[in-house]
């Protein structure tokens, strides 16, 4: 009998409007502008790039034209040098072609910038520390020339007195948290088709719900085939939306995405059954629970940041439990270990939150549901 409604109601589901609208058609279009709106802005305002820097010999300078050498040869160059003369140097200074003008002559540097930003910064230090570098040779030279070598080997050695050490291996774009939070908001728009359950089985609200309240099926059979057919949905949406976001649109998820598959199908389950617990509770109209449980989706991804980015960094500093709870946090939190930190341990919390989540809300639910109660039908 469960297998013959469960059936019926994978059928019935397909049905649903709101399943083509919101969990297929508008994510995809929402992943498309959030592609368009921030592809590349990590690349070029947060990563470090070569310093656009030209370069003007006034007088020749054998020993910077080596040094300038070995670092255009480095694998990640410092500067990215262009060679020229002095008028059009200026020219690409004004037009921003560059970052700032060094002119070299037979004793020091000196350096032209236009602003006081961080790569004119590194460009004033270079300076420094050449210019440094040379007045302490050229003073050796004079009092002692045979130190000479002594002094350039020593200057010359590496000493390093910070280890590099990277706080995180994986994906540090903070942009692809967007997209974290589209794929939570997908998962949160399954209780559209979980509040649906609660409508089909509910005379007061649907004509199939007061023929299902006479039926001989026992309603727990017939409203666990309902959830079960509504999780089986969603989690066919929910594998479409990770594989679109991942391979049409070609967002980093991380390596591990299996893993984020089985995070997406389980987001999904909890927004079916917070859907499933709203549609429940209450005796409003279709459109009153359509209503409360759209606010509340639309609440709980606001305050894990899909509109505003750091908006759960802020809650979190203040309310520092509520993004624990808060079933769109939880989610994003979870694809977000997933690609940043090395260790298992945070995502499991995550997923175990979450499953915790889908029992208490379906538990819930049908507490509600099977208390429910019809003088006439």
């Amino acid at each position: 009998m469960f297998l013959h409604n469960l059936k019926y109601e994978i059928k019935a589901g397909l049905r649903v409007r709101e399943m083509i609208v919101w969990l297929l058609i508008f994510p995809m279009g929402l992943g498309f502008f959030f592609k368009i709106a921030f592809d590349g802005i990590y690349e070029s305002n947060d990563t470090f790039n070569s310093v656009p820097t030209a370069v003007v010999f006034t007088e020749e300078n054998e020993n910077l034209r080596t040094v300038l050498d070995g670092i255009e040869a480095s694998d990640e160059p410092l500067m990215k040098l262009t060679y020229t003369d002095s008028e059009k140097a200026e020219d690409m200074l004004k037009n921003e072609e560059v970052e700032g003008v060094i002119y070299v002559d037979s004793k020091k540097l000196t350096l032209a910038v236009a602003g006081e930003g961080m790569y004119e910064t590194i460009l004033k230090a270079f300076c420094d520390q050449y210019n440094s570098t040379a007045a302490i040779v050229a003073e050796t030279v004079k009092n002692d020339p045979t130190a000479v070598p002594a002094v350039i080997e020593q200057m010359s050695r590496e000493i390093n007195t910070v280890e590099d050490v990277k706080l995180v291996n994986g994906n540090t774009n903070y942009y692809t948290e967007y997209f974290y939070n589209l794929i939570a908001m997908v998962g949160l728009f399954g209780s559209l088709i979980g509040l649906s359950i609660t409508i089909d089985n509910q005379a007061n609200l649907s004509a199939l719900g007061a023929r299902k309240n006479c039926s001989p099926t026992p309603k727990s059979i017939s409203v666990a085939a309902s959830l079960v057919s509504r999780f089986i949905t969603q989690s066919v949406c929910m594998v479409i939306c990770v594989t679109f976001l991942r391979f049409v649109l070609q967002i980093d998820l991380g390596e591990h995405l299996l893993l984020v598959y089985l995070a997406a199908i389980l987001s999904g389950m909890v927004g079916v059954s917070l859907g499933f617990m709203v549609g429940s509770i209450g005796r409003g109209s279709k459109d009153t629970k359509q209503s409360i449980t759209t606010a509340v989706v639309m609440a709980s991804c606001f305050c894990s940041g899909l509109m505003v980015g750091n908006m759960k960094a802020i809650i979190g500093a203040k309310i520092p439990f509520f993004n624990s709870i808060n079933p769109a946090s939880v989610i994003s939190d979870s694809f977000h270990s997933l690609t940043v930190y090395d260790s298992y341990d945070r995502f499991i919390v995550k997923i175990i939150t979450m499953a915790a989540m889908v029992f208490i809300f379906g538990f819930i639910g049908f507490i509600f549901t099977r208390r429910r109660k019809y003088a006439s039908l």
